[in-house]
């Protein structure tokens, strides 16, 4: 009978949803039913947030069912964006009407920023006080972020551009909050060591978008500390060891009794769960993250004694770490107290950036810093801000800080004497060499690399010396022929020669960061650019489509 009640029900209510003022037969039929029977009609997801506010005005019976504290607006609130309920605590009195709206408004704000930074940064990267928008909302951080998450979980090859902006705005904040609890932590008494919470700190600032925590890695940490204590139990069942509680920080002083420890440890770390050091893959970014340390079993030196130091010092033995010239180490201290490179850019980056937010007036790092900069040629202004420091805290590097100055003014004063947006036609004159056009996915004839046109110039528009340094003049056309700005799958970014470059014949995703800077959608054989790029090569996709329709609708037709 009850089932048949809910299926009338659930009839009616559409139909309330519509009316503005239903029959009163229909509304007597609805509101005589059990309030758990209402209440599962209501939270069923078949009724929108404006289906319930309308449902919600027909009577009083209804109005205290909706109630805005209620299991009603918690649902809504729950189907609409799932990944935030574990912020809240099932005993906490919250308002979930008001939480829906918040979070709704939120989520607008959130759309109307990513959309605007394409138009103000195409030309740029973001600076520091493009993040201003941001930092002023009004609302919880959290439902800000959610929006972001939600954008960038969009289905599909589109939204590149959305996605692209999304994902820097995300890293922003999430490496701002990261950036607080990491100085918060280094103020920390010395007495107050936990080396593996500043681990996880700099892990989760060089992954924002990861979902690491440092009750994840503990626990995964506690798991192998299991292991050990189980090996333990085998070689000495009365161990001291076995009867310490989690968070107990208690130290074994008898020599012989940390050595069984040991033992237990390497045991289990290297022979029963196979962790080693990465020879082959020194300087992979991942062998210095603690949370793929664990799942690949393999790291590096530090990575590698940090989490034995971890176990060790839960087991009772006292090690201490040694930083080493070229390794960090560490020191069994036998029961006495003792004495107290990425191959990647973006990592380089990323690890001064983080170093000198904590320590901003170390010289070395800020001209190390800024040198970084002038070479990938990005913020100029910065460089000088930089550069004005360095001269401030140390007058006598005038000469590095001047010739840098000077290189950074004249790319300043190039950039000014670019007027306008500089758009490309394909049908004049002086641009009938080039062949290929921006979304084509290539493949480079020498080096077999796949990528993306995003740019072209008619000849070569480089320098001197990187032409000399490039051996460009060894090409048969040499530096007289059309050259190409090109994403590559390696998440480079290269300028390559017309005559190196052929179609891809099995064009595919090409996995580059920039993508979405440039592209709105793949559509499995080019990208689409986004309006800002469409606006330099107005021309250029009418290029692709008949590249396409001759390249890959002939090699279709072939096959079938």
């Amino acid at each position: 009978m009850a089932a048949a009640a809910v299926d009338s029900a659930m009839e009616v209510v559409p139909a309330l949803a519509e009316e503005a003022a239903p029959e009163a037969a229909g509304l007597s039929c609805l509101v005589n039913l059990p309030g758990e029977v209402l209440e599962y009609i209501l939270c069923s997801g078949s009724l929108t947030a404006a289906d319930i506010g309308r449902v919600s005005s027909t009577c009083r019976r209804l109005r205290e069912l909706c109630q805005s504290s209620g299991k009603v607006w918690k649902e809504q609130f729950r189907v609409r964006w799932p990944s935030l309920m574990k912020h809240y605590s099932p005993t906490d009195y919250v308002n979930w009407l008001e939480e829906y709206k918040v979070r709704q408004k939120a989520g607008l704000e959130a759309r109307k920023i990513v959309a605007s930074f394409s138009k103000r940064f195409f030309s740029e990267h973001v600076p520091c006080n493009g993040f201003s928008d941001i930092e002023n909302l009004e609302g919880p951080e959290i439902f800000f972020e959610d929006e972001l998450v939600c954008i960038l979980n969009m289905e599909g090859r589109k939204a590149l551009t959305w996605k692209y902006y999304a994902k820097k705005i995300l890293y922003y904040l999430r490496q701002q909050k990261i950036l607080n609890n990491l100085k918060a932590f280094l103020q920390q008494p010395d007495d107050y060591e936990s080396y593996l919470e500043g681990a996880v700190y700099i892990d989760q600032y060089c992954n924002p978008l990861s979902d690491i925590s440092l009750r994840d890695i503990q626990a995964q940490i506690d798991s192998i500390v299991e292991l050990v204590c189980k090996t333990l139990r085998g070689i000495n069942s009365r161990h001291p060891s076995l009867a310490f509680k989690a968070g107990e920080s208690s130290m074994i002083m008898e020599i012989e009794l940390q050595s069984q420890v040991l033992d237990a440890m390497n045991y289990v770390l290297y022979d029963q769960l196979k962790f080693k050091g990465n020879r082959m893959d020194y300087y992979n970014a991942l062998n210095l993250y603690m949370h793929q340390v664990l799942i690949r079993r393999t790291g590096i030196p530090i990575s590698m004694s940090l989490l034995y130091l971890t176990i060790a010092r839960q087991l009772g033995v006292p090690l201490e770490p040694v930083n080493f010239p070229s390794h960090f180490l560490l020191r069994w201290c036998q029961g006495a107290e003792g004495e107290g490179i990425d191959q990647s850019y973006q990592l380089l980056r990323d690890s001064l950036d983080l170093y000198l937010a904590m320590y901003p007036d170390q010289v070395q790092l800020l001209l190390l810093q800024a040198r970084l900069y002038f070479h990938l040629g990005i913020w100029p202004e910065k460089v000088l801000d930089i550069l004005q420091h360095i001269q401030t805290l140390d007058p006598g590097q005038h000469g590095a800080v001047g010739y840098l100055v000077q290189h950074t003014l004249e790319h300043i004063e190039r950039k000014k004497e670019e007027v306008g947006v500089e758009v490309k036609l394909r049908s004049h004159e002086k641009h009938r060499d080039v062949c290929y056009a921006i979304g084509l996915i290539m493949k480079h004839k020498r080096y077999g690399y796949n990528c993306v046109i995003y740019g072209w110039d008619p000849t070569c528009m480089m320098g001197h010396e990187w032409i000399r340094n490039m051996n460009v003049h060894s090409l048969p056309h040499g530096h007289h022929q059309p050259f190409y700005n090109v994403l590559v799958e390696d998440g480079s970014c290269r300028y390559a020669a017309q005559e190196n470059l052929e179609y891809n014949v099995e064009p595919q995703e090409i996995s580059h960061p920039d993508v979405g800077r440039y592209f709105s959608e793949f559509t499995g054989t080019h990208y689409i650019p986004n309006a800002e790029l469409e606006i330099r090569y107005p021309e250029d996709l009418e290029s692709v489509y008949e590249t396409v329709q001759n390249i890959y609708s002939a090699k279709k037709e072939n096959v079938e």
